[in-house]
């Protein structure tokens, strides 16, 4: 059974797919969509997309319930959270439009921030891919990357953020890389590996963070804020998965 981890990119999407039964089979892997990951050779049984899944009507306090849920746990990395506005300001093309319909369908009135309008492109296509391919519904999972180090990390949040102003921060992308290592799931080169032409160093890195979840999930643990979790108006699950089960850390 092949699994995998899955984040946005440059190139479109960034992948890093692995056996569960042998962490030494494993490949890196870009595509301009995440439908040819989906439908990889592999055919990957579980796939952790750092990506909102499920999008609501209207949007009541600081965003959806998952949103809600989880900012609280990652302390001062909570603002890495997004707060996803209604299905319409989504699938709104103008960035004006966007926050003009967010706005609307919002208590209390919020519009959207450009952080959240760039991924909107993204989110589309997983929500149309979701809802034209109900057989991968059961197979893709919304990850957080931050959820994700925060299992890592024994249920505790980090104390240094992975970026910095937009950049890469040294000590914080080396610190999430040692929780990577200490968790003896994914192999040491794989941790060191460089991202792939059209991804960037963070961009790997939270795959990988998405591979362990996955991983996780496909030996029968998982956790999802909420539990369980909700689903929108087409049916789509709305939650954000992370660890159930702490790895073993490694001395």
């Amino acid at each position: 059974m092949w699994v995998a981890g899955v984040d946005g990119c440059r190139a479109g999407w960034i992948a890093v797919l692995m056996r569960v039964d042998d962490p030494n089979a494993h490949r890196i892997v870009t595509a301009p969509a995440l439908q040819a990951i989906a439908d990889a050779p592999e055919q990957p049984a579980v796939l952790a997309v750092d990506m909102p899944i499920g999008l609501p009507e209207r949007t009541e306090g600081s965003g959806r319930l998952p949103e809600q849920l989880i900012r609280p746990l990652l302390g001062e990395r909570q603002s890495s959270v997004f707060a996803i506005p209604s299905r319409r300001a989504v699938e709104a093309l103008d960035y004006a439009e966007a926050c003009t319909i967010a706005s609307a369908t919002s208590d209390p009135s919020r519009k959207v921030s450009q952080q959240g309008f760039a991924i909107f492109p993204k989110i589309r296509e997983i929500d149309a891919l979701l809802r034209a391919r109900p057989d991968l519904m059961p197979r893709v999972y919304e990850v957080h990357p931050e959820l994700a180090f925060w299992a890592l990390n024994g249920g505790r949040a980090l104390d240094l953020p992975k970026k910095v102003k937009g950049t890469p921060y040294g000590p914080g992308m080396a610190l999430r890389r040692e929780l990577l290592k200490r968790s003896g799931l994914l192999p040491d080169a794989l941790v060191e590996a460089p991202p792939p032409r059209g991804a960037a160093a963070d961009d790997l890195l939270d795959a990988l963070a998405g591979l362990t979840v996955a991983l996780d999930l496909a030996r029968g643990g998982g956790q999802s804020f909420p539990d369980p979790p909700g689903r929108d108006a087409h049916g789509l699950p709305v939650a954000i998965w992370t660890l159930r089960k702490q790895p073993k850390v490694q001395p």
